[in-house]
């Protein structure tokens, strides 16, 4: 059966938005007495996939649990603000390899980010006429490879694939029961693909396959 839909995972596969991520986090860290320090690209490049609570872990596990989470939830907050002014870096073509995909297949997104976020994206960069339908573990508080499922079954997709760039992203496809796509630019490098692309506008031509 001919592929019907494309779900998109959003950092590493549409988008980069590391800088503006790390300038909101470190304002806020200097904002936040008795944390020091700063978050940096490199940082974000390590925990690119993971949930904000595997994040907060990560980068600030010398804090007590309390105050990591109160500090991760001000950096989200602010994040979102922040990245909705300044946006990210956007693929190569984005916008034109999505009006070309929007003629010929469904899209949508699934992220596994804080609510906020997909919309701080669309508001940065004009894109939301593109997609029908997007999720998230901060609006629902399901896992990745459930918010694939919803997706699907929310709009009554027959014929989906997943597009991202990381481990887990291909583990949440399997999960969902969806063909995975790995976009080899991004920051992973899962165990195994059903097809590989090497820049976003391969996606017309890869996903034709389906």
């Amino acid at each position: 059966m001919k592929a019907d839909s494309i779900i998109f995972d959003l950092d590493g596969t549409l988008w980069d938005s590391r800088k503006a991520v790390a300038e909101s986090w470190t304002s806020v860290i200097r904002e936040t007495p008795g944390v020091d320090g700063e978050v940096t690209e490199e940082d974000l490049t390590k925990t690119m996939g993971l949930l904000i609570e595997e994040i907060g872990k990560i980068l600030f596990g010398d804090l007590e649990e309390e105050k990591r989470t109160a500090l991760m939830d001000a950096c989200v907050r602010h994040e979102n603000d922040w990245v909705a002014e300044v946006g990210g870096v956007l693929y190569p073509d984005l916008e034109e390899v999505l009006r070309e995909l929007s003629e010929q297949f469904r899209l949508f997104i699934v992220s596994n980010c804080q609510d906020g976020y997909i919309e701080a994206f669309f508001a940065a960069h004009g894109l939301e006429r593109f997609f029908e339908d997007y999720e998230n573990p901060g609006r629902t508080g399901l896992p990745k490879g459930d918010n694939i499922r919803l997706i699907v079954e929310r709009n009554g997709l027959k014929a989906p694939v997943y597009v991202g760039d990381t481990e887990g992203d291909r583990k949440a496809a399997r999960q969902a029961g969806v063909p995975f796509i790995w976009a080899a630019y991004g920051f992973g490098e899962p165990e195994e693909w059903d097809a590989k692309i090497d820049r976003v506008g391969e996606l017309v031509d890869r996903v034709s396959t389906y």
